[in-house]
């Protein structure tokens, strides 16, 4: 059984996620407003993944008898200046919500529940892939510089991500 704080504290985790999620659809709007539709087509894939964490949270504070309330989701951001920008501010929220997961450990360490420290290992690992990859993409950014063709190319791989 959830104690209280933990309880409130992955419900404040399914908003998070949540947000993640509307999040990255945004950017993917700004994107395809752009006409940037391969960075488009992997926020919305990355905006699906999200929820489906907000999801596992869900089903998870559910399984151990838990009470789910959900509360309203902050309106995202909805332009950047650049397609490099987007995925830096990506990358940003990306270290923020690897923050709440490493405190939400703590917390499950705190108060001794250890089924819900074995059920955030998973996002643990996740944290470190989801950070990795923003962060290689950022790279190339970097390393494509000003060149349009090579930005063209970069927009085209990351639009064959697959689910």
């Amino acid at each position: 059984m959830l104690s209280e704080k933990m309880e409130k504290a992955l419900n404040d985790q399914i908003n998070a996620e949540i947000f993640s999620s509307y999040l990255y659809l945004s950017m993917a709007a700004y994107f395809e407003s752009q006409n940037w539709m391969g960075f488009a087509a992997w926020m919305k894939i990355q905006s699906q993944e999200e929820y489906g964490h907000a999801m596992k949270f869900f089903k998870y504070v559910n399984d151990v008898a838990g009470k789910v309330t959900l509360d309203a989701i902050e309106k995202p951001k909805n332009d950047w200046k650049s397609p490099i920008a987007a995925f830096e501010e990506a990358q940003k929220h990306e270290l923020y919500i690897t923050d709440r997961i490493n405190k939400l450990v703590a917390l499950a360490n705190q108060e001794k529940d250890y089924a819900t420290g074995l059920f955030l290992n998973y996002f643990v690992t996740e944290q470190v892939e989801e950070v990795a990859t923003v962060n290689q993409i950022i790279h190339k950014f970097k390393q494509i510089g000003d060149n349009k063709s090579s930005l063209f190319f970069l927009d085209r791989e990351l639009g064959m991500r697959a689910k």
